[in-house]
């Protein structure tokens, strides 16, 4: 009797204990972000330890530090959601895999984007002077963290993108007025919004397609995998190898198209020679079943991690260090220029804040872009992730700031969506009969619930499209608001 009255007494001290773990995590989470602040705080003093501006640099570089935690914590679920969803990748893989490769795309390939995000939405021409400059950068990075943060509460995936575009945009127009605005560059972005979804679903529905004819429905599976698996990698490691040499080194060699070219051939060779008997010694053996073909594609789907978390870490740095690269340059010149330099710890704040932010924050967001908008498997995630790369990539060569949560969450529908069209027209194919007119004459509640069944979730396709329509007006009125109220309290 005290025996199992000590026990039931010890069990209840468990689950106490353990619900205050659960409970306390939050709180601990919160803060390390704020100790990754104050580390932000005490590295920007050092790096800039006189000039008139000092004060207001220092408070930029914490704002910038903390729009990089928000980045992490909400933009990047987009980059692993679906490998984890397909359990192809565990959450703390994929944490650690995309920090890396986040921190490596924005020290190494951010460069440009940022240049774009800084001075080409607005133009700084048009501002009376530097200071009220300053103060609208300020303004559009503190309201675009905010509004992403809320976003994050909320449990929706929003493209920061758009927060910091809406940011910038709302602070132009408070301090200048709407001429302010580049108009042309906005239409080129707001046109990539549209673009980039459908140009992302398109592309894993390719993909997924490809596998579908030339694995899956093979008769002979593993062989269609032992051929096919290998060349889909070696092409990633290929594109991957082009794009670096591209953008990462054109500090200390600028080669030409050709030999950018040449060297994503050589390196496709290359990776294809190595990955080749790898997968063919994985594959001998395997029962001739599509869930021994899945296993295969781990390693495709966690180089295609890799690659999409190397190429969102290149692109979207910009809304973190954009803003605070102009408010830098501008601070320590005195004037607007034309063309900004990007201070290494300037990057090295973005680099670090989603990094900080993905480990700390990231994965509630990725749990929900991976299992809630459709079933992912490790093909299907493996299509979502090298399409969303190789279109980010694009966007990123050309300077041009798209919205990696576009691309996608719109590679995860196209993937979605293809699969239902594509089980409907089998079902056709399979169980529909047909008279001479073409009219069904048989097998017509089979091919019915085909056409009715849904495999995307219609709720989370309307919820998303409609966090993304209201941010960048969120944004924008947030950031005007923010910018009425700092110059209503320097004016006394």
């Amino acid at each position: 009797m005290y025996k199992e009255t000590l026990s039931k007494d010890l069990a209840k001290f468990d689950r106490i204990g353990a619900a205050t773990l659960e409970h306390a995590r939050p709180v601990t989470k919160l803060g390390l972000g704020l100790l990754f602040l104050l580390i932000v705080w005490v590295g920007v003093t050092i790096a800039n330890p006189d000039g008139e501006q000092r004060i207001v640099v220092i408070i930029a570089g914490i704002i910038g530090g903390y729009m990089a935690l928000n980045i992490g914590a909400n933009d990047v679920a987009n980059n692993v959601g679906a490998a984890v969803g397909s359990r192809a990748l565990t959450m703390v893989g994929a944490l650690i895999i995309a920090s890396i490769f986040e921190a490596m795309g924005a020290i190494v390939a951010g460069g440009d984007v940022v240049s774009t995000i800084s001075k080409g939405i607005i133009a700084p021409s048009d501002f009376p002077n530097s200071d009220m400059f300053i103060w609208c950068m300020l303004s559009a990075l503190l309201a675009a963290a905010l509004w992403v943060n809320i976003a994050t509460m909320l449990n929706a995936p929003v493209s920061t993108t758009h927060a910091i575009v809406g940011g910038v945009i709302g602070a132009g127009i408070a301090a200048v007025g709407f001429s302010v605005v580049n108009w042309p560059t906005m239409g080129l972005i707001a046109a990539s919004w549209v673009i980039s979804p459908l140009l992302g679903g398109v592309i894993a529905a390719v993909f997924l397609a490809f596998i579908k004819a030339n694995i899956i429905y093979r008769d002979d599976k593993i062989a269609g995998a032992k051929r096919w698996v290998p060349v889909l990698v070696a092409l990633m490691a290929g594109v991957f190898s082009a794009y670096l040499v591209m953008k990462g080194l054109k500090r200390v060699w600028r080669p030409d198209p050709w030999m950018i070219a040449a060297i994503g051939v050589a390196i496709f060779a290359l990776a294809y020679a190595i990955i080749n008997p790898l997968v063919r010694r994985q594959a001998e053996g395997m029962e001739n079943r599509n869930k021994s073909v899945r296993s295969l594609f781990t390693i495709p789907l966690i180089c295609s991690a890799a690659l999409l978390s190397f190429a969102h870490g290149s692109n979207d740095v910009a809304n973190a260090v954009g803003p605070l690269a102009a408010i830098v340059g501008a601070a320590e010149t005195g004037h607007v220029a034309a063309k900004v330099e990007i201070p290494l710890w300037v990057m090295f704040i973005g680099a670090a804040g989603i990094s900080a932010g993905l480990l700390l924050f990231g994965p509630k967001l990725i749990r929900t872009v991976g299992q809630q908008i459709t079933r992912m498997n490790p093909m299907r995630a493996y299509c979502v992730a090298l399409s969303a790369a190789i279109t980010v990539i694009i966007a990123s060569a050309l300077g041009l700031p798209v919205s990696s949560t576009h691309i996608a969450v719109g590679a995860v529908f196209g993937v979605g969506f293809f699969r239902e069209w594509h089980t409907a027209r089998r079902t056709h194919i399979n169980h529909g009969r047909y008279d001479g007119a073409g009219k069904p004459t048989g097998g017509e509640d089979q091919v019915a619930r085909a056409q009715r069944r849904k495999l995307v979730r219609r709720s989370h396709l309307l919820s998303i499209a409609a966090a993304w329509v209201i941010t960048v007006p969120a944004s924008a009125a947030l950031a005007g608001t923010i910018f009425w109220i700092l110059q209503t309290v320097r004016s006394f």
